[in-house]
């Protein structure tokens, strides 16, 4: 736009090739970085396999034919579960860019109603981020999303599962960095004769502790700094497994051919099938290919599988199994004997499960398609699956046993949330209740702004009622704040806030709905205040341009809200903002109107270095001519509200099971939900609410 001629002048159009060159570039960029971070595991696995294979059932089975057979089943298993299912159907489920267990549930509550926690609103689905694939109306008449969600046992049966393969690859991470270093030191006893086991042990967790202390820097810093490890890394096994081919037995390219695994099984029968749980460790770190996907793009990921990856281990895989051919006895002389990667099966098992239902339900294709993807890929994993549970006496317990516990944990604290919602739910102050007591609510209106914290989406607490009925006096201007998460991964700043009024305008009480994504950080920023006065204020504006707002005889206030964005407010805004400095915060004091607030922030400073400047924000009334009178009076009893002063109040709440509960009801609240809410931080500290303007109502919570 031209700054005195006021002409549009319209930009040059972009060159097609030049755009996609630099989509290309980052891609590869972000396809290099990705080699340090997703595929470490895989790339490791060579180091294990095949010791993992041959040792046990299998002893009496190393020859040539035993040999090629393993490595047919490698092949085709890096070749149908990382490459197929992956690679070309995984990366294609993303939630927006973020991919794991999550994400995918967080698509298919988006698609039909099986979250268990009510607090979904209409305004919701209008999100940017909300939206994905196909009409979402097209799949509303499914019998078998009908009877999903008709049936609460199978939406918390899901919700289980779900937590399940997410503890499971938390139990995952516990142990596989552990034995990827552990079985890379190893190799040093091969060259260094002198090194005991005790001290392979100690380096490897020098190793870890390292790695881990490199954390946080970040995944792009790591990822630039291990790439090149794993590229000469997967260079070298790559170039040692095209040596051993060519020098030790190069027929072992017939084995590609899947007549070697029927040959297999022919000759070792049922150990061949135990030793499945060595072949399974071959895939180990697939998950991180489609749970850190909000890292990288699933091109990138494609790439650096497709073209680097995958060869290289399939290479090697097949070298290994060449030198073995004509050394069968030097399978012995690798590092581990019997890793039973147990979680990896399992999550990958979970994750086919729940992709099923997001091509049926997301994807919106036929249940026919759905059910041929789940047979064919669970009979795949399952015969691995089985097998490694045969191995869980041998230590496959360990990631089981983590994973029940962290999913427990998850699980007590989903239900009791649950619980508390459901009780401020059916507990919430009626609204003819609140329109009986008049404006006023029979006590005495003190400037002031009060902020009342509440997971209640619509309705009012059962807390406020303690105010009302207890208290002599209370804010002039109410506004109910929920903050809430979506099954989106992100919710960008113009879509966060919802603003709607709670009862008619003299009542002066509104609702601020405050709404995050699953991998949004909660926090406030310092300018919650200033960003919720002025949507408040925009809100007010727009209800008096709206005919459908300003019918005062409708009853329906609560549920009638609007998306106030930021841009709404810098191009449209009735306020003027203007901002200053101080270094004490004495004048800040001073300004306030109430007594009570003046003499407790002089007494108890609200930062422990009174040298540091502060940022004070003062609001203003637009003249406009043709505002209307209601409007500006109320816009004026906002501002003065604000300048004297903002409280927050929040309930300080106790849950407790019935008495006439079950027993292992009143063990899972009293004791586990009770536990974990008290070692978790509040939510005055999660949303930095500064203590001086906090103020706690305790209430029990009787489930």
């Amino acid at each position: 736009m031209g700054p005195e001629s006021g002409i549009s002048i319209p930009s040059p159009p972009r060159n097609p090739s030049s755009l996609s060159w630099v989509n290309l570039s980052r891609n590869l960029i972000l396809a290099y970085q990705s080699l340090g971070v997703v595929y470490g595991d895989l790339s490791t696995s060579p180091l294990y396999v095949y010791s993992s294979t041959f040792i046990g059932n299998l002893q009496d089975h190393q020859n040539e034919d035993a040999i090629f057979g393993a490595f047919s089943l490698i092949f085709w298993t890096l070749t149908l579960i990382p490459l197929l299912k992956y690679v070309f159907i995984m990366l294609g489920a993303d939630d927006s860019g973020e991919g794991g267990t999550f994400a995918l549930y967080s698509l298919l509550c988006r698609h039909a109603k099986f979250s268990l926690l009510p607090n979904q609103q209409a305004a919701d689905e209008e999100l940017s981020a909300y939206k994905y694939g196909p009409s979402m109306q097209v799949a509303t008449g499914s019998p078998l999303k009908r009877f999903l969600e008709k049936h609460k046992t199978l939406r918390t049966a899901l919700l289980v599962v779900v937590l399940f393969g997410a503890s499971m690859v938390i139990g995952d991470g516990v142990l596989t960095p552990a034995i990827s270093v552990l079985s890379s030191v190893s190799g040093l006893q091969v060259t260094e004769k002198k090194l005991a086991s005790g001290e392979i042990v100690v380096l490897a967790c020098v190793i870890l502790v390292g790695l881990f202390a490199l954390q946080h820097f970040g995944t792009r810093r790591v990822a630039f700094m291990f790439a090149p490890i794993v590229i000469i890394w997967l260079v070298s096994i790559f170039s040692i497994g095209l040596y051993n081919i060519i020098f030790w037995n190069p027929k072992i390219v017939r084995a590609i051919s899947p007549y070697y695994i029927i040959k297999f099984f022919r000759e070792t029968g049922k150990d061949g099938w135990f030793s499945l749980g060595g072949i399974l460790l071959s895939v180990t770190g697939t998950e991180a290919m489609f749970a850190d996907l909000g890292h990288f793009t699933a091109l990138s990921i494609r790439l650096a599988f497709a073209f680097v990856v995958y060869p290289c281990l399939v290479v090697q895989y097949m070298g290994q199994a060449a030198f073995l051919s004509r050394n069968p006895q030097k399978v012995l002389n690798s590092f581990y004997d019997s890793i039973p990667g147990l979680a990896c099966i399992t999550v990958m098992f979970i994750t086919t499960f729940l992709m099923a239902l997001v091509v049926t339900f997301v994807w919106q294709k036929s249940v026919l398609l759905a059910a041929m993807f789940l047979v064919f890929f669970w009979f795949s994993e399952g015969v691995y699956l089985s097998s490694a549970l045969m191995k869980v006496p041998q230590g496959g317990w360990v990631p089981l046993v983590l994973s029940v516990i962290f999913m427990l944990v998850m699980y007590i604290w989903h239900y009791g949330t649950r619980k508390k919602y459901n009780f401020d739910l059916h507990n919430k102050v009626s609204l003819k209740w609140l329109l009986g007591l008049g404006p006023s609510l029979g006590i005495v209106r003190v400037p002031g702004i009060g902020l009342i914290y509440s997971e209640l989406a619509t309705g009012v607490p059962a807390i406020f009622s303690h105010f009302v009925t207890n208290l002599p006096a209370f804010h002039k201007v109410l506004v109910f704040v929920c903050v809430k998460s979506v099954p989106v991964p992100y919710v960008s700043p113009e879509e966060r806030f919802l603003i709607g009024r709670v009862c008619p305008r003299p009542y002066r009480m509104y609702r601020c709905i405050v709404r995050y994504g699953y991998k949004d950080i909660q926090r406030d920023d310092g300018d919650f205040e200033e960003q919720l006065i002025q949507s408040i204020a925009e809100f007010i504006q727009m209800e008096a341009g709206d005919a459908q707002f300003c019918s005062s005889e409708s009853s329906s206030y609560d549920g009638r809200l609007a998306v106030i964005s930021s841009r709404t407010i810098q191009s449209s805004s009735s306020l003027i903002v203007t901002e200053r400095e101080d270094c004490d915060g004495i004048e800040s004091i001073q300004s306030s109107k109430s007594l009570m607030l003046q003499s407790l922030r002089s007494a108890y400073p609200d930062d422990e270095n009174p040298g540091v400047r502060r940022r004070h924000v003062r609001f203003e009334v637009a003249a406009s001519p043709g505002m209307d009178t209601g409007v500006r009076e109320e816009l004026m009893d906002l501002i003065e509200a604000k300048e004297a002063g903002v409280a927050y109040i929040m309930g300080h709440s106790y849950v407790k099971a019935r008495r006439s509960s079950s027993y292992l009801k009143k063990l899972v609240i009293d004791m586990g939900y009770s536990f974990l809410r008290k070692n978790c931080r509040g939510p005055s500290v999660a949303l930095n609410i500064p203590h001086i303007n906090l103020i706690e109502v305790g209430m029990i919570y009787y489930v």
